[in-house]
């Protein structure tokens, strides 16, 4: 798997960095290390001491109701937040903004990243690209169109051992928004998943 770089700003001084704001996405199947990438970047500003705020949907109380954590229990702080719109008001000190499970947000989060980035803020949002039925996931697709660097990371099949694309729901809910762990999901290759349909 390659590795995201960050940036290479050369000999730019910071008030100019300031003034360049970008959008980072990653993205993938559940079980793939979207929220370890994201913990690592962020971590990196962190140590860069530049100010780091990081946002998840309200709705994500799995591991812990106030920080992001992973699925191999590294984790961070942040702010429980309601809707996109929250962030905009909540991150306007902030350098770097990291997002988790951005598929949860409403559509909306789409004009406040773009209204950050312009704001000369690094965004980095990471979320699930298809839902249980293999399909785009809220304002992730416009978000990956919209961003300056798109990290696509892949779990393994948990059936035959391949790169996996699918988060296979293992329940009968047909909810789409539906909050769980390998309880309820399981990472899939094309060949399985298709298999799961038949």
């Amino acid at each position: 798997m390659k590795m995201f770089v960050e940036p290479n700003l050369g000999k730019v001084n910071k008030r100019d960095q300031l003034k360049s704001g970008w959008i980072e996405v990653i993205t993938g199947a559940m079980f793939s290390g979207k929220t370890e990438e994201l913990i690592r970047r962020l971590n990196r500003a962190i140590i860069a001491r530049q100010k780091v705020e990081i946002f998840k949907p309200v709705i994500d109380t799995r591991y812990h109701p106030h920080f992001v954590v992973s699925h191999n229990e590294s984790q961070i702080r942040s702010t429980p937040v309601q809707f996109a719109n929250d962030i905009l008001l909540l991150a306007e000190e902030s350098e770097v903004i990291g997002i988790d499970e951005a598929q949860f947000f409403d559509d909306n989060l789409v004009n406040i990243a773009n209204q950050l980035a312009d704001k000369g803020k690094r965004l980095i949002i990471a979320g699930l690209d298809m839902d249980f039925q293999g399909k785009p996931f809220g304002p992730m697709p416009q978000l990956m169109a919209i961003a300056e660097f798109i990290t696509k990371v892949h779990p393994i099949c948990i059936r035959c051992g391949q790169i996996a694309s699918y988060s296979h729901r293992l329940t009968t809910s047909d909810k789409t928004v539906m909050v769980g762990e390998m309880e309820s999901y399981e990472p899939l290759c094309r060949s399985c998943y298709l298999d799961t349909k038949q």
